[in-house]
């Protein structure tokens, strides 16, 4: 192999936005993909489930790809997996936790007979191709997290992964600091360090305070509890049971993947649960509500989660009722605020008290604040450095935070989705693009709905839209019958009787004029139709609808 063989490093995903992480790295003829996600989509995308990356790049290498490579199974690293894989199958190397959290997923999806999954633990070091890529143990708010060392031809690359330094987790031991050291010592060409809390100064408290904040509330609330938070989070979820169980709570769980996460970690052995503190949600009207504790989904307010059926009086098991305590124990994500402080609002005026992130500390972040992000950089001393996972104000942020600790600024590179940066062992610099953006997944189609989709979703939603239906004579284009005019989301009909009578003549006349010129074919008279009808409607109301045409021949 050519020794003047650059490494590239193409991000797809999770840069300039939070989510759908997805990084490629090629040497050669290899390329190795960590971390496959997904986003939820931005408000101005109705009706879209969930937003995966292009891969399009990927598609057209798919013979040089040696596998995936994930740092843990929150699903913006590990939600487009099942889509990647029903394109392009390869192996995916993960630690147990993550692996049984995707297993959950391609099992959705009927592709886990399919799929060759790899169970590495942290210490690892599994060869693809060229490359070898090395498993770190950290800390984050999901177990089994762990950084990616990249021993490629031109030097280490180190992908930190989501993050934090937490000196007394819940479970097993702090990040691997003598690791990170050793390679710091041996040389480290460039790390690819989250971003997510840049711009919080400080260290990320522990996990392991927010046990001390849900025994406080156990031990002083009389009523029932109900706990809102991220299910992957079973640290979380132990240290929620450990409290319901010490003052004598039956513990329910209400959301799939909750109920879901709860069943994979039990099994892995991640959780440990009393004997007979787990009860069904069908089981909880048999229990006076100082002897309930119910864990649900929905902490970000998601509108079909069962915190907001809850809220909102549509959940079929659990009507919230006065004397209730909600914790959401999470952060909003952002661009979360609005429905989180919607579903809180109902809370609270069907007389729960609720105690969320603002009140006490139900919730710490699983990423790293100012003072471990230098910290990182100071035992890596990387050559290079690429701040990744976070919108573009956090990797300016971090950049500049990286040259404070003493990162030559022309050794500084902030990345964009699509843009190749070619990474030698002397030379960083970003070169051409490759084909990137975003797949929208709505329902069981991926990638059908597009800009023009959205588009035309977006006018009917603030617009509504207006129907005229014709039916005119093949041979002589005499009108039969109509035009009829309908209206959805426009006006109310009844009370704009006028309105319509007179969009009716507008139609007629429009049509009339066409008949007399001798311009009966379809696309004349729909024109006429269109052009006619808006010109009017905004003439008298100010609005724009969408205008449709309907023609029939017969």
């Amino acid at each position: 192999m050519a020794k003047n063989n650059k490494l590239k490093i193409i991000p797809l995903g999770g840069i300039n936005e939070i989510g759908k992480n997805l990084t490629v790295f090629e040497y050669g003829n290899d390329i190795v993909v960590l971390d496959c996600g997904m986003a939820f989509p931005d408000d101005d995308m109705p009706g879209i489930d969930i937003v995966i990356p292009d891969i399009t790049y990927l598609e057209k290498n798919r013979d040089k790809i040696r596998g995936i490579v994930l740092t843990h199974g929150h699903e913006d690293h590990i939600g487009g997996i099942p889509y990647f894989l029903k394109k392009i199958n390869v192996p995916i190397y993960g630690t147990r936790l993550t692996l049984g959290l995707v297993e959950c997923k391609l099992k959705e999806h009927r592709l886990l007979s399919k799929t060759k999954l790899i169970r590495v633990k942290s210490g690892d070091t599994v060869k693809l191709g060229s490359i070898h890529a090395e498993f770190i143990h950290t800390n984050h708010s999901i177990a089994d997290a762990v950084a990616i060392a990249l021993h490629t031809p031109v030097g280490v690359v180190l992908h930190s992964g989501d993050f934090k330094i937490d000196t007394s987790p819940i479970e097993g031991n702090m990040l691997d600091v003598a690791r990170f050291g050793e390679l710091g010592r041996k040389g480290v060409l460039a790390l690819l360090s989250d971003s997510t809390n840049v711009e919080r100064p400080g260290y990320t408290m522990s996990e392991s305070t927010v046990g001390a904040t849900f025994d406080d509330l156990f031990r002083h609330h009389d009523g029932r509890v109900i706990v809102a938070t991220f299910a992957s989070n079973v640290h979380r979820v132990q240290q929620i049971i450990n409290a319901a169980d010490r003052y004598g709570r039956k513990v329910a769980v209400s959301g799939r993947s909750m109920e879901n996460v709860l069943e994979v970690a039990m099994n892995l052995g991640y959780m440990s649960i009393p004997a007979g503190t787990l009860i069904s949600i069908d089981e909880i009207k048999k229990y006076r509500p100082e002897q309930l504790c119910i864990i649900t989904t929905g902490s970000q307010g998601e509108p079909m989660s069962a915190l907001s059926r809850m809220a909102f009086s549509d959940h079929k098991k659990v009507e919230i009722v006065r004397g209730d305590l909600v914790i959401v124990s999470a952060s909003p994500i952002p661009g979360n605020e609005k429905p989180i402080s919607n579903v809180i609002n109902e809370l609270f005026k069907k007389g729960a008290e609720v105690v969320y992130k603002s009140l006490e500390n139900v919730h710490v972040s699983g990423h790293a604040c100012q003072e471990e992000l230098k910290l990182l950089i100071s035992l890596v001393k990387p050559k290079y450095f690429i701040p990744v996972h976070g919108e573009y104000r956090h990797l300016k942020l971090h950049a500049a935070l990286a040259e404070r600790v003493g990162i030559l600024a022309k050794n500084i590179l902030q990345p964009d989705i699509g843009k190749v940066i070619e990474l030698g062992p002397h030379s960083i610099r970003q070169t051409t693009s490759v084909p990137s953006g975003i797949v929208l997944v709505d329902g069981l189609g991926v990638g059908d709905v597009g800009n023009i989709v959205l588009r035309d979703r977006k006018h009917l939603a603030e617009d509504g839209i207006i129907v005229i239906a014709v039916t005119i004579a093949k041979k002589t284009g005499e009108i039969l019958s109509g035009p009829d005019v309908l209206s959805r989301g426009f006006v109310y009909v009844r009370e704009s009787e006028d309105l319509m009578e007179e969009a009716k003549q507008i139609a007629r006349t429009a049509l009339d004029k066409c008949v007399d010129q001798g311009a009966t074919d379809w696309g004349s008279l729909k024109a006429a139709l269109k052009n006619s009808m808006g010109d009017y409607i905004f003439t008298q109301t100010k609005r724009k609808p969408m205008i449709m045409p309907i023609i029939m021949e017969v």
